[in-house]
């Protein structure tokens, strides 16, 4: 578990590198004042960056650390990620191909995701109507790590979602930190670069081949099988105001668990206001594993929330508050 909380933690710091980078931004946010054109121009300028750098994220008493190399060429995107804490590990992604290695064990998992979910991962849809949910307000001036910062903070418009505050310098435009935070605006999580190097000579054939040096290793392909929630027997009976349904997938609970050998299968279907995400994972009812129904929190901002329906077991994950999941888990409905 404490695994996985590390790699979520890790995950999430992505959000605060989305925005890194970005010249003569915050001008254009005092004229539109609007989340979304904000965070769609955010969105493509992170896709052109080549960078190095050191990020922390922490969440309560949870602390994680990663160097990461990121390079753009044309539309292809690739980086290597490597955790400084917890289990040895190097994350490799080239577009939606993602492969982690475990040196010690010598085991590596490989797996596609789509765009929404791997980095950068703020915006999470183009189409959304996020000014209907948020607002944009720019925050009084700040110094921060010896330098001139101006602060922006996306305010949730009701109770059901996260807010975010967002530091720049003001020259440059450079994110310095990022905040995640709960109704009443007390922060759950933080992102910050210690080090960062926008001009970095890193090479995508030399992230390439690195990719490409699996030898020696045992290679567990995860697969997923894209379906729709009406085909597997579910649907929404209401649901969260601003969040649509997207991907739905069929997954190895292993790659859930973290674990290998099992032949189980979830599904997942995936809903996103454009900002926040919520992912419902629906499989049969296992006594050994499914043990407490209700809310847990894992830490900083991510919330799960358990429901037994006959012979189903649903997980609701999701960086929101427990009652959007709440809402979620009991909206589900089996049709078959």
């Amino acid at each position: 578990m404490n695994w996985l909380r590390s790699c979520r933690l890790l995950s999430r710091g992505f959000v605060l590198a989305c925005v890194l980078g970005v010249q003569a931004w915050v001008p254009a946010i005092a004229q539109e004042n609007s989340v979304s054109a904000w965070l769609t121009r955010l969105h493509e300028a992170s896709k052109h960056r080549t960078y190095t750098g050191t990020f922390v994220v922490s969440a309560g008493t949870q602390m994680a650390s990663a160097k990461i190399w990121h390079v753009c060429e044309g539309e292809q995107q690739l980086e290597r990620i490597e955790p400084l804490s917890g289990t040895p590990r190097t994350t490799f992604r080239r577009n939606s191909e993602v492969l982690t290695l475990f040196p010690t064990a010598k085991v590596g998992i490989a797996e596609t995701r789509e765009a929404t979910s791997l980095f950068p991962g703020l915006l999470k849809s183009k189409g959304a109507d996020l000014d209907e949910f948020y607002s944009l307000k720019t925050m009084a001036s700040e110094r921060l790590a010896g330098v001139d910062a101006d602060v922006v903070h996306i305010q949730a418009k009701d109770g059901l979602r996260y807010g975010y505050r967002v530091w720049s310098e003001k020259k440059s435009g450079l994110v310095i930190q990022l905040q995640t935070l709960d109704v009443d605006g007390k922060t759950l999580e933080q992102s910050a670069f210690s080090e960062l190097n926008m001009d970095a000579q890193v090479s995508s054939a030399k992230l390439n081949q690195l990719m490409g040096q699996t030898e020696g290793y045992r290679i567990e392909r995860r697969t997923t099988e894209k379906t729709s929630a009406a085909a597997q027997g579910w649907a929404m009976n209401g649901g969260v105001p601003g969040f649509k349904p997207g991907g739905c997938y069929i997954r190895p609970v292993a790659l859930l668990a973290g674990a290998s050998g099992k032949t189980d299968t979830s599904m997942q279907w995936m809903f996103s206001d454009g900002l926040a995400t919520v992912s419902l994972f629906v499989e049969r009812f296992d006594p050994s594993r499914h043990i407490q129904v209700g809310a847990a929190d894992l830490g900083g901002a991510t919330r799960t929330q358990t429901r037994k329906l006959g012979n189903w077991w649903i997980t609701a994950v999701g960086e929101v508050p427990a009652g959007t999941l709440a809402v979620f888990t009991q909206a589900l409905e089996r049709k078959k």
